[in-house]
């Protein structure tokens, strides 16, 4: 079984992709995000998922890219900031390296601009990222055996860290 180098867990409009593909490039590896992994399994946008289908089906279709991508792909994955609300998906990461990349929800929101591709936070970004955050953020400091702050510095220079840090990445040092 292959197992990524990294997992990047977060809020939308914390970096993953970006920094994810900055890492995956400084390590000399494949990146994969499970975004883009939903999108070509559906043949749709996740923002028409979440409009035709809903968010319930989005989630299904989440749920096994995750679980594909834990067991395939050997690179830098970033795994969609909502992901990690699936009982079966926070047990799928466990051993695995993950790092949070921490955002404030202002940063976020600035990040996601209008979130016209983001159709959970269309009405209003800022509040909200502010909402996903009171819930997301004690699981994804549970399940990272790393975090590392994404805001207020360069993407680049996230990955650097990210980078010197992969070995600590793991629940519990492994």
């Amino acid at each position: 079984m292959n197992r990524p180098l990294a997992v990047l867990i977060g809020l939308p409009g914390s970096g993953k992709t970006t920094v994810g593909r900055l890492l995956a490039r400084r390590l000399g590896a494949d990146f994969r995000d499970t975004d883009a992994d939903v999108e070509r399994a559906a043949g749709l946008t996740v923002r028409e998922i979440l409009l035709e289908r809903g968010e319930a089906a989005f989630r299904v279709l989440e749920r096994e890219a995750v679980r594909r991508a834990l067991a395939e792909h050997p690179g830098v994955l970033a795994v969609g900031g909502g992901a990690v609300l699936d009982d079966a998906t926070q047990r799928r990461l466990a051993g695995h390296r993950v790092v949070h990349l921490r955002v404030g929800p202002a940063t976020a929101a600035a990040r996601v601009g209008g979130a016209r591709t983001r159709p959970l936070l269309a009405d209003d970004p800022a509040g909200e990222l502010r909402v996903l955050a009171a819930v997301r953020l004690p699981i994804y400091d549970r399940l990272a055996g790393a975090r590392v702050w994404s805001e207020g510095r360069g993407a680049g220079r996230t990955a650097e860290e990210i980078a010197e840090l992969l070995p600590a990445a793991v629940p519990g040092g492994g």
